[in-house]
Parts: C-alpha cells; structure tokens; sequence
C-alpha cells in the first residue's frame, strides 16, 4: 500500500486504530478520524513520530453528518492529493432486549453504523470513481450475518452494511472500485475488555481453538482486502470469528 492514502473512520483505538497503524507500516498515508479531535490527535501523533514509513492527519469528523464527511473527504485530498482506501469502521452499540429500544435507540445506532457507511461512502467513492479507482473495506459483525440476542438494532445495522458491499460491489466494478466487508466475531478491543474482561495482551495469535482475537488480526485482514493482493476479490464478507460454533458434534 505504499504511497496509498486511506481514509480510516472510528479509529481512536481498538480496530480503527489497529487499521490506520498497519497501513502506515505498509507505506500508506491515513486519515484518521473520530468524533472528538482530543481523541484521535495521539493517532497521528504516534504514527508521525513512529517507525512508520506513512504519516497521518487527524480530523474530527461525526459519520452521520453528511457536511463533516465531505469536509473529511476535501481535507484528505488536500493534503495528500487522493483518496485510495476508505475504511468504514467507525461504529456504536448497546445491549437491551428489542421491546426496550427506543425509537431514538433504534435510529442512533443505525445512524452511525449504516448511514454513516453511506455517508462516507458516497463521498469518498466519488473521487474514488472519477480518479481511476479505490478500494472500500466495510466493518460488519456476525451479528449482522446470523443474528444477536439484545443486539436487534446492531445487527440490523450490519446486515445492512453487508447487502450494501454486495451491491455496491457490482455497481462501481467498472468503475475500478472494489468493494468487501469484514465481519469479526468476539474482538479483545478495550470495549470488550470492559465489558468480559478479557485482555489483548492474554491472547496468543497462533493458538487456533479459541473464539476472541485481536484488533492486529482484524487490521492483517483489513490490509489484504485494501491492497492488489485481494484484486480477485469484490463484493466478499469475510468473517473472522475464530474456532466456528458447531451445533451437533459427535461427541453430542
């Protein structure tokens, strides 16, 4: 990816972080970008006085706000002259049983994770489509591919987003755009600590049998479907969900 500039959303830490931080050990410039400015500033103060062979530039920018998102678009072209890669990863949640969601729940969390996928979408993939091409990386979840109790409103979200890879992907083929998603299970990412108590620094990436991995897998991942090592694959979700759950067995 060197030379590439990517757009990374939500990535003041956890996966987005992860994402932007390969990107710029492989040679690609980021953007990285977040709601609030204090929170993704050390980002790109990492990157830029870090090993990396790309720099970055932080910009605060809310996913829903469709005039942010093309102030986003605009500042990345401005400083590094395109836009290569968008990454949507930026997202949000909360658990509650489906007659508990409330009608502001339900729209907040479809907002930020479907429409704000449009939103950058849209925006980014112009340019992407009038300069010769680019790539898209969605972040789903399995929650989007077979359903999650308390998670209706996530999960609807994320189905969302995989029909609309699927679809985007064969409109903007010839346009030279590839289009793919991600839909990572169980993330040790500082959220999910909080939440299971289950640190990243207790996970062994080359243990097969396990069921939560690390942000680092989900940004390897990331950087194969950004980069020409993925050129055969369009409009794919790609789940990275570790041992998968089997329902009958032998031993049942």
């Amino acid at each position: 990816m060197a030379g590439d500039t990517a757009i990374v959303t939500g990535a003041s830490s956890g996966i987005g972080r992860a994402i932007a931080e390969r990107f710029a050990a492989d040679g690609a410039n980021v953007v990285v970008c977040s709601r609030e400015q204090e929170n993704v500033d050390p980002v790109s103060d990492h990157i830029n006085d870090g090993d990396y062979e790309g720099t970055a530039l932080a910009v605060e920018c809310d996913v829903t706000d469709r005039d942010a998102v093309d102030a986003l678009v605009q500042a990345t072209v401005e400083e590094f002259g395109s836009v290569d890669v968008l990454v949507n990863n930026a997202g949000a949640s909360f658990m509650a049983p489906f007659e508990d969601i409330s009608e502001n729940g339900w729209k907040t969390i479809v907002d930020i994770n479907l429409t704000g996928t449009y939103h950058c979408t849209q925006a980014a993939g112009e340019h992407m489509r009038e300069n010769g091409g680019g790539r898209v990386v969605n972040l789903a979840s399995v929650a989007g591919q077979r359903g999650s109790p308390m998670m209706s409103h996530y999960g609807a979200a994320k189905a969302g987003v995989i029909n609309l890879t699927k679809t985007l992907s064969y409109e903007w083929s010839g346009d030279d755009v590839r289009v793919n998603c991600i839909a990572p299970g169980f993330v040790a990412t500082p959220g999910v600590e909080s939440q299971m108590g289950v640190s990243a620094d207790n996970i062994e990436r080359d243990d097969v049998q396990r069921r939560i991995g690390t942000s680092e897998e989900i940004a390897d991942l990331a950087q194969f479907l950004a980069s020409p090592a993925s050129s055969y694959i369009v409009g794919e979700t790609v789940t990275a969900a570790g041992v998968p759950r089997i329902e009958e067995s032998p031993e049942i």
